[in-house]
């Protein structure tokens, strides 16, 4: 393990397969920041990759946009959780983020990624920004999922077309990659609300966008999801 800077990583104690929390102790991305994790999950291993909380977007300076890159690959036989908690976006920010994982043929990999749009309860609205989120999953070097978010200029009035998001101000994706993603689907669909939605991309292979009004419902709907896509093996800071 290496690290530095701002970017550290913590063990917690756990049974079955090894957690690590990822904490930024700068508090948040501000414009001009880069950040990088790399992470390999060993042949016949199990990882779980996480945050301790939230992380958040903060106001750019003009010309200025803070960089995320997050490389993960899945050996043979292994598992990876990628579950970082929500990324919050203020008003005015500037983010450039990107996720790329490359799978063994026979790896399994439960992802999420949850992002909110300014903290309704606290008044925040993105009506300035700029959000560029990439993710792409290979297997065996093959393109498995691609997926990309490209927000400019009053995000909040984007997020009100009816294509888009219909006023929401959350949203997550999540893909799961398990020889037992089609018995997975009808319990998946079960716990979505109207917003969300939820298909197989092949005979391994789930994927699901949900949009919510706020985080708090966000989490209402993804938890359980998460739960039982897990196998009850959430990491604790979920769950504070």
């Amino acid at each position: 393990m290496r690290q530095s800077s701002a970017f550290k990583a913590v063990f917690p104690r756990t049974r079955d397969q090894l957690e690590c929390i990822v904490v930024n102790t700068a508090g948040g991305l501000a414009g001009g920041d880069r950040f990088q994790l790399t992470a390999h999950a060993g042949d016949g291993t199990r990882l779980s990759l996480t945050t301790q909380a939230a992380e958040r977007a903060y106001r750019a300076l003009p010309g200025e946009t803070a960089h995320m890159r997050t490389r993960l690959s899945v050996g043979k036989n292994a598992l990876l959780h990628w579950l970082p908690q929500e990324l919050i976006l203020f008003d005015g920010c500037a983010i450039d983020r990107r996720l790329s994982i490359d799978l063994a043929s026979d790896a399994r990999l439960l992802m999420v990624e949850p992002v909110i749009f300014g903290r309704g309860l606290m008044g925040e609205q993105v009506t300035q920004g700029a959000v560029r989120d990439r993710i792409d999953v290979t297997r065996d070097g093959s393109p498995l999922y691609l997926d990309g978010i490209s927000l400019n200029g009053d995000i909040a009035a984007q997020l009100q077309r009816p294509a888009i998001a219909a006023g929401a101000a959350a949203m997550a994706s999540l893909l799961y990659v398990a020889p037992d993603a089609p018995a997975r689907l009808d319990d998946v669909r079960a716990n979505l609300p109207a917003t969300g939605g939820a298909s197989l991309l092949n005979e391994t292979t789930l994927t699901l966008r949900l949009v919510c009004r706020d985080g708090f419902e966000l989490r209402r709907h993804l938890l359980p999801i998460l739960d039982a896509l897990s196998d009850a093996s959430l990491p604790i800071s979920w769950r504070l």
